[in-house]
């Protein structure tokens, strides 16, 4: 038995490595008929972050595993159309800026500095397809099953699969993990076509350079896609109901931060919504008016982002025929061991409570599978760190100060700015600071906040000084290397148990 399985393995790999005509797409669903009535130890609805890095685990744990993924390419939302992209057009449009703005300065001096935008497509696009590429590998190395369809529960057990090249099957597994991740969240009234009025997908592939660039939505997401357009020349305006940016991130950096965007010329209008659109023309008309209530007012753009959130994608994937109970936002509910209230039946990422990122949905991932191995599986949401990737990057772990002074907890805070960083001044990049806020009476260090060039790698320093129960004092007397930024993070920790050196 063991040999037929291992060759039947073999043979679906081997038509995944070369173009499929008709019979290698007969021969293909084959493999998955033959897989479907082979029962798995684990199912895995969904490839994004969480799924796939759940499958991977499964496999490596010794468990007989099946992933199903609807998209085609595995990585789902973050890597296809997500984190990862987004972040390529991140760089590549600052590096354009700083050749537009800084170089000069620096000494390094051109002439006819244009945008390429197909090339810088391009690069993103390649990116991506090697990445996606790369995970197949990582499946067929460790043995997971790859089914390319759209999986609904069938039951406790078995999950429908209606494959992407036709034709349907059913996987059986004895215990079934959702990853299926989560969507853009719509705006009553705010029609996304992808092409006037598009979401993070259609904005991170436009065929032009917007002249005028409207995002409605202040969050992370939002601010990261408004600032790759701006850099490459869009006029960009934020609408938010809300009276701030970012309101999960600290208050103190949030408003330095909104300063440092508007110096890049991002203009916000704050505590607004939406209430008509009207896309009958060239471009697309907004109508605006105060969150409250009163005087409306109209903007026009040419493209209309619209940022407001995600929510889980739970709806049609058959939780209702089999039992497993949701929020009132769709959320999956589970146990501390990721299992619903139906047994057999897991959830992870997006699809539950929690932060919705990447790196947490992975994090959920390994522990459910080391659950079902019948090992001990953590995850701390306390110690999730959350990045904005825009320049200068703002990151965070822990509690804000507001958030630490409603819990009514006697603390102390510390503060470094950059411009007393002598690596940050050396590189002309010293906007931003860094907070460090402790418990008083122990110097627990209760969050850590940054803005920085390279704040999302510097954070992981404090998210392992948070994890171990860290005093400011430890991180103030921990040796680091001069002249760097995470120097500033020194030095903020100094400031809170004593007092910094260089302010």
């Amino acid at each position: 038995m063991a040999l037929a399985i291992l060759a039947r393995r073999r043979a679906a790999d081997a038509l995944l490595r070369r173009p499929l005509g008709a019979a290698g797409v007969s021969a293909l669903r084959a493999s998955y008929a033959a897989a479907a009535g082979e029962e798995s130890d684990v199912v895995v609805v969904g490839g994004g972050p969480g799924g796939y890095v759940a499958a991977i685990k499964a496999a490596q744990l010794g468990l007989k595993t099946t992933c199903i993924e609807k998209r085609g390419t595995l990585g789902g939302t973050c890597l296809n159309v997500g984190c990862i992209p987004s972040k390529a057009l991140l760089h590549s449009s600052h590096m354009y800026h700083e050749a537009k703005s800084s170089f000069a300065h620096h000494g390094v001096k051109f002439s006819n500095l244009e945008v390429d935008l197909p090339a810088m497509m391009a690069q993103k696009d390649k990116a991506v397809a090697g990445l996606t590429k790369g995970i197949e590998g990582l499946f067929k190395k460790n043995k997971v099953t790859y089914v390319k369809g759209f999986g609904k529960l069938a039951s406790p057990s078995e999950v429908s699969v209606d494959l992407s090249d036709g034709g349907s099957t059913v996987v059986k597994g004895k215990n079934i993990i959702i990853a299926t991740g989560s969507d853009v969240k719509s705006l009553p009234g705010v029609t996304i076509d992808e092409k006037k009025i598009v979401s993070s997908t259609g904005a991170l592939c436009l065929s032009e350079i917007p002249k005028k660039l409207v995002v409605i939505g202040a969050g992370y997401i939002g601010l990261e896609m408004g600032s790759v357009w701006n850099r490459l020349g869009s006029e960009v305006t934020v609408v938010e109901f809300a009276p701030d940016i970012v309101p999960s991130m600290d208050g103190e950096v949030r408003k330095q931060f909104q300063r440092m965007l508007e110096k890049q010329k991002m203009k916000f209008m704050l505590k607004t919504k939406v209430v008509g659109v009207d896309t009958s023309g060239d471009g697309v008309k907004l109508t605006l008016e105060p969150a409250a209530g009163g005087e409306q007012s109209v903007i026009e753009a040419d493209i209309v982002l619209v940022s407001a959130g995600r929510v889980p994608y739970t709806a049609g994937i058959g939780l209702e025929s089999v039992g497993v109970e949701t929020d009132k936002a769709g959320r999956i509910l589970v146990d501390k061991r990721f299992m619903t209230n139906v047994n057999g039946v897991y959830a992870i990422g997006d699809a539950i409570p929690g932060p919705m990122l990447a790196h947490k949905a992975e994090e959920d991932g390994v522990a459910c599978v080391e659950f079902i191995a019948g090992k001990e599986g953590h995850v701390d949401y306390d110690t999730v760190p959350g990045v904005v990737y825009t320049h200068p990057e703002v990151a965070s772990v822990g509690k804000t100060e507001e958030q630490v002074k409603a819990l009514g907890i006697p603390y102390r805070v510390g503060k470094f700015p950059l411009l007393a960083n002598s690596r940050a001044k050396a590189i002309d990049d010293a906007e931003g600071l860094v907070k460090v806020v402790a418990e008083k009476e122990t110097d627990k260090i209760l969050g850590v906040h940054i803005m920085a060039p390279g704040a999302g790698e510097i954070i992981h320093e404090a998210v392992l000084a948070l994890q171990y129960g860290a005093s400011s004092e430890d991180i103030a007397r921990t040796c680091h290397a001069h002249p760097t930024v995470s120097e500033a993070l020194k030095e903020a920790c100094l400031q809170t148990f004593t007092k910094a050196i260089h302010i």
